[in-house]
């Protein structure tokens, strides 16, 4: 390598992810605009609807779409679907003003990558945006795992939650091995890389390399999806960790 002597090689540029806001509240799409603009994260459109936001994210191929749950037109969850169908590559971060919303589940199992409360932190709001522009899930698993033991039941969803997409069948884990099911039922549990490596007496490394061939067999995006599909197919009941 070489270079000028005495002087520190140049940082690498720090990748600017492309988003799109959408919310019925000018107010929060101002807001949240304004501070992921002045954090180095571009803000390429605004959404008053779900409808608008489909058409701008179709248009634009943003990095990440921003979603309110509950909007007018067109609601986040649909928006969500389309968007996931429609702009590959594109992650979906859902907005909520409440904790566990049903929605957020529905939200999960179509392939969103987490959620935010709307009473989020400008920094939490933009290592968000970042964390799943670099293609990791934004919820914690543990968060993740309340969520599917709340609503996975098929009597414990509200009567008006949107029908949520159809299960998958357990021959999807078929295609894992012995050490990849056990993996895949302790990220449903909430263990970290790192928690997973001490339980296994594993190096991290090797801990990433069996997370990164699940989610390849199965077609996951990240470990949101994962949490879901492991409780969905029977692999983890729910109940304590």
């Amino acid at each position: 390598m070489t270079g000028t002597p005495g002087t520190e090689p140049a940082a690498p540029e720090q990748r600017r992810p492309r988003v799109v806001i959408a919310d019925d509240q000018e107010l929060v799409r101002t807001g949240f605009g304004m501070i992921l603009t002045a954090r180095g994260i571009e803000v390429v459109a605004e959404a008053a609807d779900g409808a608008e936001a489909v058409a701008a994210a179709v248009r634009l191929q943003p990095d990440v779409a921003l979603l309110d749950i509950r909007m007018p037109v067109l609601d986040g969850l649909e928006a969500a679907r389309r968007i996931i169908a429609q702009v590959p590559g594109c992650k979906v971060i859902m907005l909520t003003t409440f904790d566990l919303d049903h929605y957020v589940y529905a939200a999960l199992q179509a392939g969103a990558s987490g959620f935010l409360l709307k009473d989020v932190t400008s920094a939490h709001l933009a290592a968000a945006v970042r964390l799943v522009d670099t293609g990791d899930a934004l919820l914690a698993p543990s968060i993740t795992r309340r969520l599917v033991e709340r609503f996975s039941a098929p009597d414990s969803a509200p009567a008006a939650a949107p029908a949520a997409a159809p299960q998958p069948a357990p021959a999807q884990l078929a295609a894992l091995t012995a050490r990849e099911l056990e993996v895949l039922s302790m990220v449903a549990r909430g263990l970290s890389n790192s928690e997973l490596a001490a339980e296994l007496t594993l190096s991290e490394a090797t801990v990433k390399t069996h997370v990164a061939r699940i989610f390849a067999k199965l077609g996951l995006r990240d470990r949101a999806q994962a949490v879901v599909l492991a409780y969905e197919t029977g692999l983890v009941a729910p109940g304590p960790r």
